[in-house]
This record gives C-alpha cells, structure tokens and sequence, in this order.
C-alpha cells in the first residue's frame, strides 16, 4: 500500500511555460485518484514527472514520505500504461506481458505461471501465443494493463487508458480498471479530459487548469459544490446569475432565493444551479416565471431554454414535459433551495477553463 504525495510540485520548460505550477495532493494509498483537465493542463506532465520520466523544476515528490526524485524510474515502483499501449509487436502476448519479470531474471516456469494469472485477470484467458496486430483495440489494452501489473507496481499510472476505444469498449473497461484496482488495492492515478470517466472510475478527482489546481475532491463535490464557476462550467453547469447573497438569499434581477449552501461569504456572488435541477411548475417559493424560447425533444430526456429577465436557463426535465409547455408560452420555475450554490463572482475567475478540451 503506497501514500502518493506532490508537494509544490513545478515544471517549468525552456521557454519559461509553466506547465505545472506549484501542485500539492494527498493520494491516499489503495486509492484511484483521476487527473482531470482539458488538454494542455499539465495533467499528463504531472504523471510524467511521477513516473520519472520529467524530473520537476520544483517540489518533491514522496511515496509513503519518502522523496522519490533521486530513485531512477525503473526502481520506483511506478509502472506507467501510456495511451497507445506500445506493446512490442514482434512479441506474442505472453512475452509481452511477462517481459518485465524476464528482465528481472524471473524462471520461465514463474513467468507463464504469473502470465496465465495476469490473462485470467483481465479476462483474456488462452490468448498468450498471439500477436498484438491479431488483438482488437480493447484486447490490446488489457495486455497493456496486465503487463504493468505483473511486475506487482506500488504505484499504478495510467495516461488516457480509454481514449482509444469506442463507446461500448470504454464502458467494458471502466469497469475493468476498477474491479481490478479494488481487488488488488494498488494505488492508481490517471490522467483523463473525460468528466464522465472521472466521475465513474475516480475516488478523488484533481482538476487542474493552466498547469494549476483548481479543485481537489470526490467527484459528487464537482457537480454540487464547485469552488469556481470556471469548474462548474467544466462539469456542465449551465444556468449562472449574477446576485447579492445575504441572510442566506442571493437577490438578483430576476428574483430573490432562498440558497442555505453557499461557497462564499456575503456579498456580490453568483447564483448556480443545474439544468435538471430546475423544476417546472411554481412551489409557492424559490419561484420564478420565464418564457420558453425553445426545447429539444432527446427522448429519455427533454431540454428547455428559458428566458427569465435578461437571463436565460436551461431546464432539463421528463420527456412528458414537452406535451404541456409550448415555446413562446410562460412558464413557473421553481429553484429548489437545496439545489442552488452559490460561488464567486463570475469575473473574478473569468480566465479559468478556456482551453479547449482535447
């Protein structure tokens, strides 16, 4: 069981980029920590500097408190599975996976042994006498995570293990990655541009934009209680009016609303809740009435913009909904109390999150 932790962690390249600035986490041991941002974020540069792979401008990297930046990358206990796999392609699967027991002078008889222990693992049992150009994407991948994880790692890094795979095959693999690691308890970070993905496999999740943390937290904490409305938006969050909170109501132009939970102190603030949050029909309070401008029928769901004031929502709601609210009708909105947060102003983190995701 190995404790990960980045303290003041900085990466500063010749042209004076800040690629990682000043990063601090605590990762449990046994934990999966998710590395979230768009691309450019310094997420892949942390892991990177993790594994040995960049040695950092500044800070200090600890497994179990113990600095690591002086132990060379093979004897630390980190075994990184990069994005394209990079399984050799002149090896069948079984040398491919047991390769790093070969270069630890493991017997044979042990390393066909830990091999077909591997394939049962990842559910790719019998497979070991083909090549990787005879597996599919999804079948390469687990042979890439079966082989970090014969060398028994202290620490397990992933960089964008699922990008590559379709939809059906990412679902298949989520749940993959998080048996496994649940099973084994090894500590695993993993670097991703995917919410969704971070939401379903991650413990903690680290969102990091512009080479900085901006949040450091369960993934629940994301879409209830944001710190900026920079991360809202990142995490989908739609419906942001400006206001004055004060005696546990934020009053703005459209309205005044009860918020009981709040991200900031009194004062000019900003009203945040999210679009299925939003309920149609009047509650007698938190009440709010707007014009339908458009919807999208999704079938599972429909989606409502609304004009109230000089601000437009969105609504996401049952699909039935559609059948008795028309565009260009009035509609009563009611803003659950329990469901607004609200956060900073607005402008004052208005340089957050603008990088395109990729």
């Amino acid at each position: 069981m190995t404790q990960v932790r980045l303290a003041d962690l900085t990466k500063i390249f010749d042209d004076d980029f800040a690629a990682v600035n000043d990063l601090s986490l605590d990762i449990e041991s046994g934990t999966l920590t998710a590395l979230l941002g768009p691309s450019g974020c310094g997420k892949t540069t942390t892991m990177k500097m993790i594994a040995g792979l960049l040695r950092p401008t500044a800070g200090d990297i600890y497994f179990n408190d113990n600095s690591i930046l002086d132990i060379a990358p093979e004897k630390r206990g980190a075994v990184m599975v990069f994005q394209n796999y990079l399984l050799f392609p002149y090896m069948n699967v079984g040398d491919n996976i047991g390769f790093g027991l070969k270069m630890r002078r493991v017997d044979k008889r042990e390393i066909r042994r830990r091999v077909a222990e591997m394939l049962e693992l990842v559910q790719l049992p019998g497979i070991e006498k083909r090549k990787p150009s005879q597996l599919s994407g999804g079948q390469q991948q687990r042979v890439a995570l079966a082989r970090a994880l014969i060398v028994e790692p202290n620490v397990l890094l992933l960089d964008e293990p699922l990008s590559n795979l379709d939809a059906h095959l990412r679902d298949e693999m989520r749940e993959l990655v998080r048996s496994i690691q649940r099973e084994l308890q090894i500590t695993t970070i993993f670097v991703t541009h995917d919410q969704e993905e971070a939401v379903v496999l991650a413990d903690e999740i680290a969102l990091m934009f512009d080479g900085v943390l901006q949040q450091y937290a369960p993934p629940a904490e994301f879409f209830e209680a944001p710190s900026t409305v920079a991360i809202a938006r990142f995490f989908g969050g739609l419906n942001f009016i400006p206001g004055t909170l004060e005696n546990g109501a934020i009053h703005c132009p459209c309205g005044s609303f009860q918020a009981p939970k709040s991200g900031v102190k009194a004062g000019v603030s900003t009203l945040s809740i999210r679009p299925e949050a939003i309920q149609l029909g009047g509650r007698g309070h938190n009440d709010v009435e707007g014009v339908i401008r458009s919807h999208v029928y999704v079938g599972r769901y429909a989606r409502f913009r609304i004009d109230i004031g000089e601000f437009q929502v969105e609504a996401v709601t049952e699909p039935s909904q559609v059948q008795h609210h028309q565009d260009g009708s009035t509609v009563t909105l009611h803003f659950p109390p329990e469901k607004i947060w609200v956060l900073p102003p607005e402008e004052e983190h208005k340089d957050e999150g603008n990088e395109s995701a990729g």
